[in-house]
């Protein structure tokens, strides 16, 4: 590898799968969430790790990123949770792409293109439950009769999400459940009107360990299909025994000696209070590593953990390595994963950056060389 790059462990991603599957109901299938480049891990490398390991249906935030999937050959029903523009429905149509129906105006526009055009489309309903950020709300049951029954637009799903479940929070316990009893209370209206709902899901990653007595014909598997928490402290009633899938790594590109009072990178925020030995590292804020953790990093090189000091720059940081012996140039920095008895966890980047992991891991830049499983 040429500067810095991401592996990845094939086996690590199938036993999250397989630990997931096993701590749902028997009725409930894995949707695998591929959105944002699978969470920075690679969506062309991920998708068809999780085919083999038995999922059979995918989800994406935007339709460029389904059709990416979709041409690495999953030939699975994908279904795009965010918007299209409807000046790009003919790719639905041409890709076999399912679309989110996020109001009964949006729904409008799909219907008239697919009539206009003499094309159907498969849609799946949103449901806003209470997170107030897209779908139908429950009074517009109507409207959702009616996206059922109409012709050109074929719904075929419907859905709602949590926006608290990872929290244990007396309230918010409540609110979630609250949504669910909303989210269930509205497909057992429409279930009672003769309509057949198709592919249902409520529960993502935490929802479906959380809130499993709410489940449905699927739940949404995303961060904690990579064997990480959006944060160390999250609520999580069952231990998984995730595994870290992905592993950030760097070369050193250069080694060198300052004194004490010399200060290092821009805006010459760290001044160095010994003779210290500092190695430059080929990896930025360019490619995901937010400079907020200037002088809050750390790498482990060559199996001793070495500190981040310095501004981070746009495509370098460095690390003080005078405690660590015979580090040279073309050396391995790992900012994410393990090497002899140190570890690093994305959840300590994302605690020093004062944001979540699904942040950290979805920044990490297209320059940033191969999706590798190892």
């Amino acid at each position: 590898m040429d500067r810095a790059w991401i592996e990845l462990d094939k086996e690590a991603l199938i036993s999250n799968i397989e630990s997931y599957r096993r701590a749902l109901p028997d009725n409930c299938k894995i949707m695998g969430v591929v959105k944002a480049n699978s969470y920075g891990h690679g969506a062309l490398s991920v998708a068809p790790v999780l085919a083999e390991a038995g999922v059979d249906y995918f989800a994406t935030a935007a339709l460029q990123e389904a059709i990416d999937v979709r041409e690495a050959g999953i030939t699975a029903d994908i279904l795009v949770l965010g918007y299209t523009d409807p000046s790009n429905f003919h790719k639905l149509v041409e890709y076999n792409i399912t679309q989110t129906v996020t109001c009964p105006e949006y729904a409008k526009l799909l219907q008239d293109y697919c009539r206009e055009n003499g094309v159907q489309i498969s849609g799946h309903i949103a449901v806003d439950s209470g997170m107030h950020r897209i779908g139908y709300l429950p009074s517009q049951i109507k409207d959702i009769e009616n996206a059922y029954n109409g012709s050109g637009l074929v719904i075929t799903g419907i859905f709602s999400h949590l926006c608290v479940a990872d929290d244990e929070n007396e309230d918010n316990v409540k609110f979630s459940i609250a949504q669910a009893e909303c989210y269930h209370k509205l497909i057992g209206e429409l279930e009672s009107k003769g309509i057949n709902l198709g592919t249902t899901h409520l529960l993502a990653s935490y929802a479906a360990i959380n809130y499993k007595e709410f489940n449905a014909s699927y739940a949404r598997l995303g961060i904690l299909m990579f064997g990480v928490r959006s944060e160390f402290d999250d609520y999580l009633i069952a231990d998984l025994d995730p595994k870290p899938v992905l592993s950030l790594k760097a070369h050193i590109t250069s080694v060198r000696t300052i004194e004490p009072g010399e200060t290092v990178s821009y805006g010459r925020k760290f001044t160095a209070e010994r003779t210290t030995r500092v190695a430059s590292v080929a990896i930025g804020y360019a490619d995901g590593l937010p400079r907020c953790l200037s002088n809050r990093i750390r790498a482990i090189v060559n199996g001793k953990y070495a500190a981040g000091i310095g501004r981070i720059c746009m495509d370098q940081l460095m690390l003080d390595v005078t405690d660590i012996e015979d580090v040279k140039v073309g050396d391995t920095a790992v900012f994410i994963g393990c090497e002899g008895d140190c570890t690093i966890q994305v959840e300590e980047l994302a605690e020093n950056a004062s944001t979540i992991t699904n942040e950290i891991l979805s920044r990490l830049g297209s320059r940033i060389e191969g999706r590798i499983f190892i």
